[in-house]
Order: structure tokens, then sequence, then C-alpha cells
């Protein structure tokens, strides 16, 4: 255990520069006092390690010190293989870069840790998008990937939902998300960053002009954040309606995760037809319209007035399309 925090203190140094012992201590979780023993220690095993005293000062290696150990340990290496994603990397233009890395990296391990993590490659694999649904053509995903490398604006002609269907927006790239198969860009157009659907870009020009990212932005949490209120601000209306127990349980199967979840925390006990009674989320009557259609005669629409009498209307057309006559 003391061995592998030390290793990790010697890296954490070769790859951030000047660290102070209350970083380092936060960084690797132990106590400060515990980072003072550890720096002696590495000092004592010929390790340069030097101290600057001062309101700027911290811990750091000499410079032009650095240490081949990688401490990988197998578990490691096997994460390391498994979280390649040789499918998303292509799309960002990395294929070719990331095969080279593994290539490397297989011929840097021992022999028996290198063949551990070879083999998790071929037990485990990544199949990021959803069931039947085709990959989304984005052919302007590898610039824009390499615009947010660069720190170069951009110039999009973007197609949205509402009117007017299509934009252009000057924006500065801080990130690429894969959501659910989806690709998104996470950008600036003024102060606040925002998601556009790389899928709906038509046209981009990656511009001369750099920007500077913001030290503080976490994409990772501006995502997390941004997909919770995206979610809840889609679904603007309620449908009430009543259906069978197996209506409820097939809900989680053909519906978006946000609409199963609250329809089915919202409803009621079985009364002595066998229909419950629960409110269902919508983005609008003709959404509602449609996926509530999925349950089929397993499901009645009691309000809204409009949704029900799109029901109404459905029914009375199949019910004449498919009418039944006599021989």
């Amino acid at each position: 255990m003391r061995a592998s925090r030390l290793v990790s203190l010697l890296l954490l140094l070769q790859a951030r520069g000047r660290m102070t012992a209350q970083e380092l201590s936060t960084a690797l979780e132990v106590s400060v006092r515990t980072v003072y023993r550890d720096v002696e220690s590495l000092g004592a095993a010929g390790v340069p390690v030097y101290a600057d005293r001062g309101p700027a000062g911290g811990y750091r290696l000499l410079d032009g010190y650095r240490t081949r150990l990688t401490g990988l340990t197998t578990d490691e290496a096997e994460a390391l293989f498994l979280a390649g994603m040789p499918g998303p990397a292509t799309e960002l233009g990395l294929g070719t870069v990331l095969a080279g890395a593994e290539l490397k990296l297989l011929a840097a391990l021992p022999a028996e840790l290198g063949g551990r993590a070879a083999r998790a490659r071929d037990r485990f694999h990544l199949d990021a998008p959803g069931w039947f649904r085709d990959a989304e053509p984005t052919p302007h995903l590898a610039a824009l990937a390499d615009a947010v490398w660069r720190e170069r604006m951009v110039e999009i002609r973007y197609r949205r939902w509402r009117a007017p269907r299509e934009v252009t927006r000057r924006l500065a790239p801080l990130g690429v998300v894969l959501k659910a198969g989806r690709w998104y860009l996470v950008a600036r157009a003024g102060e606040e960053p925002r998601a556009y659907r790389i899928g709906s870009v038509l046209e981009l020009t990656v511009l001369d002009e750099s920007f500077t990212r913001p030290d503080d932005f976490d994409l990772a949490g501006f995502w997390h954040a941004w997909s919770r209120r995206y979610e809840e601000s889609v679904y603007q209306a309620t449908a009430t309606v009543r259906l069978t127990e197996a209506a409820l349980e097939r809900m989680p199967f053909i519906f978006p995760p946000a609409m199963s979840r609250a329809a089915r925390a919202a409803a009621g006990p079985v009364d002595n037809a066998g229909w419950r009674y629960t409110a269902v989320p919508m983005e609008s009557v003709r959404h509602g319209h449609v996926e509530l259609l999925k349950l089929g005669a397993d499901v009645e629409v009691l309000a809204p007035a409009e949704l029900r009498a799109a029901f109404v209307a459905t029914a009375r057309a199949m019910a004449g399309r498919y009418r039944i006559t006599a021989d």
C-alpha cells in the first residue's frame, strides 16, 4: 500500500510540477504528516525531490528528472484497454492514434501483464448506441474535436427544432460528449456554455481566432447538470390516464426513462376493474399521442381533452381502415 502511494506521489510531481503538501495530501487522501514522511522516503531512495519555501512554495522534482516507472497493476492495465472505445475514437479521428498507443503499451508491459491486458479487449466490448437506432452521421465531429483541442473558435450553421429552424452561431468549443450514441458539442456562444447536437451541424468553419478556455470549467459537471435540466424542461405537459398493470410494466421498455419513472411513481392502486390511474409527463399533445399509442388498448386517456380527442380520431380512423365486412 505504501509503495503504491510513493509511486503515485512521484507521478503526481512528474505530471503536475510543483505541488504543496496540502495538495498532495488531498490528491492521495492521506494526512499532511504522511506526505512529509513519504517525501523523505523518496529522497532517501535517491529521487531528487526539493522543497521550495514561501507562499508560492511546494515540492517539486529536479528539472529534467523523469521516471520510466508507471506502477501499472494488472487491474489498471486491463482497465486501460477497456477504456479504449475503438468506435468512438475512430469517429473522433483518433482510431490510428489509439491503435498505435495500445501497441506501444503492450510492448512496454511485462509479458504476463500484457497478455492479461490484451485479453480484456477480447472479452469485453462497449457498444454505445441504443437498440434499434442507426449511427447518426456526424461529418463535422473530427474537425470540432480538433477545434476543442486547439482552442479555436468555430462558426456553425445549425438545424434546431424550433423556428427559425436554421441558425448561424459563432462558438468557443469547450468539449464533446457521447450520450447514448449521439455526439454533442459543449460550447460557449456568449458567457454561458450550451450543448449542441453535432448531427444537426449543417456547415462548419474553423476560424483562425483562438480563445482562452476557462480554468474552472468542468465538462463532466456541466454535462450532468445540463442534462438533468434538459430532461426536466422537456416535459411541459401532463396526461391523466388509466391503464392496465401490463401497460405499466411495459413502460420502461418503450418510454423515455424520465417519462416512465414519473408515470410509474405516480400510479395509484389497482381498482375493481383492474385499472390503475396515473399522470404521464409529455412534451406536447402530439408527443403524448405518439408515445401513449404504443400501449394500444391497455391505456385510456382521460385528460387533457385535446389529447383524448386525438385518440378518438385515431381510433375511428383505424376502425374504418380495418372494418370487417360481412360475406
